[in-house]
């Protein structure tokens, strides 16, 4: 085992690392190094019986000598080179030459190197495979030459028959021992390719699973989202009747001014009402974006004004923890495009949040109207010193019912969908959000949306890019 890693270790020298890289590359620059050693070390027999046998060596012997000895030279050539292809070609041309030189010379149609011809052309097809059209030409212009020479000049009778047939016996020895080789190794990669081939259709058969397996979740994700979408929307008719009704019977407790202890549980019933209502709505919202059954109510509508009743409607939850709610927000930002409802709702998600995760701290709501080349973006951030999130934790902020933490869950309650449906709803307005926080010390949301849309405009044109930047600036 030592002794074939230093073969195999002697024989990457001569590989390119490039080549190194690719399987299939790196065992036939194996394959061809390793036949380009052997090989001439086998036929160096036949070098020496012509030598001897010929009583008069010289130009012919010697060129087959001197031919034999520079296939030793082609491992050097690969590595100096790194194309096979080319080390290859000029392998099978140097073959060919010597079979045909040394058939002419020693034997004519009988020489004992014929077979030789015949192993030059099956590796040819071996190395070359990709170019036959180039290994017929090869063939084709060797054998004319070797022929024009026949007629010019007849074949020269520097052995007599006996004397080849000893060559002869060394030389099918020899091609028999290379062809045998080249076949073991060609069975080798066929078994491999089989391997291979049957690999991959066991990775199709199970791609095809997998997607058969995600058509059908697909399937019934949408008809999770279709149901959801159905009870949720039957559900608002029996809370709004509840919440109505409570309300009433508030103002009559109200209008006695008697019993305080039923006042409180009516207030108790309303607020339960009313915040049940509020999460059948996040979900038959988020229900409907995913079964694809929301669309965009696109309004002109006034931005500073859409601000004012933000501020108005989420004062009293800042103020609940004693916080101090301060507003950087231009005058003139002017009329936009885009449905004020889903703004307004997302920019409330993030106010609310941020005033429950805040306690005696500052929640700052900034608003900007940012002009760009393509087009206008409004740009609302909330800014908290509430108690921040940690980095690892961001990720699952916007899935549907994640939130930071189980302590974060228990302990300030809430869905998890808040965020989530608020990232869905910036996504259908062409923007997203993204976030950066501390812990320890607070976190910015960051609302960015289109500031004109039109009915025909085609929000998901835009999302990608958005998203691309409400991740970058997550992370």
């Amino acid at each position: 085992m030592q002794i074939w890693g230093r073969i195999v270790r002697f024989i990457d020298w001569f590989i390119p690392a490039e080549a190194k890289l690719e399987r299939s590359e790196r065992g036939l620059a194996h394959n061809f190094v390793f036949t380009h050693l052997a090989g001439p070390a086998l036929s160096q027999a036949i070098s020496v019986f012509l030598y001897l046998s010929d009583p008069h060596p010289g130009f012919a012997c010697w060129t087959v000598i001197v031919c034999i000895w520079l296939f030793w030279a082609l491992p050097f050539v690969y590595k100096r080179t790194g194309n096979l292809q080319l080390s290859a070609l000029m392998s099978v041309e140097l073959l060919a030459f010597t079979s045909l030189f040394g058939a002419y010379f020693y034997g004519g149609v009988s020489s004992p190197f014929l077979p030789w011809m015949l192993v030059s052309l099956l590796l040819g097809f071996f190395y070359l495979s990709e170019r036959p059209i180039l290994v017929v030409g090869l063939f084709t212009c060797n054998i004319a030459g070797f022929s024009a020479a026949y007629l010019a000049y007849g074949f020269p009778d520097l052995l007599s028959h006996e004397q080849l047939s000893m060559v002869g016996w060394i030389s099918i020895l020899s091609a028999t021992i290379y062809m045998s080789w080249m076949a073991i190794y060609y069975a080798n990669m066929i078994t491999m390719r089989s391997d291979l081939e049957r690999e991959a259709e066991r990775h199709r058969e199970t791609s095809i699973r997998l997607r058969e397996a995600k058509d059908m979740a697909d399937h019934a994700n949408r008809a999770k989202s279709i149901f959801l979408a159905k009870m949720s929307h039957e559900l608002r008719t029996p809370l709004n009747a509840v919440i109505g009704f409570s309300e009433i019977l508030l103002d009559d407790v109200e209008f006695d001014g008697k019993d305080s202890r039923k006042k409180a549980d009516l207030q108790r019933i309303n607020s339960a009402g009313k915040h049940l209502l509020s999460l059948v709505t996040d979900v038959l919202d988020l229900s409907k974006i995913e079964s694809n059954h929301i669309d965009l109510k696109i309004e002109k509508f006034d931005l500073n004004e859409m601000v004012r009743e933000v501020v108005a409607t989420v004062e009293p939850m800042v103020v609940e923890n004693n916080n101090k709610l301060v507003v950087k927000c231009p005058p003139d930002l002017g009329i936009v495009s885009t449905d004020p409802t889903k703004l307004r709702q997302a920019a409330l998600n993030l106010l609310s949040n941020a005033a429950k995760f805040t306690q005696n701290g500052t929640v700052t709501l900034g608003v900007q109207r940012r002009k760009r080349q393509a087009g206008d973006w409004i740009e609302i951030q909330v800014h908290d010193t509430g108690i921040g999130i940690a980095e690892d934790e961001i990720g699952r902020l916007f899935q549907n019912f994640g939130q930071a933490n189980r302590s974060t869950a228990s302990k300030y309650g809430g869905t998890g969908l808040g965020l989530a449906l608020s990232q869905k709803l910036c996504a259908l307005m062409g923007g997203a959000i993204s976030v950066k926080s501390e812990v320890g010390q607070g976190s910015i949301f960051s609302i960015r949306v289109l500031a004109w849309m039109t009915e025909q405009h085609d929000a998901q044109d835009t999302t990608a890019t958005v998203l691309n930047f409400a991740h970058s600036a997550a992370v």
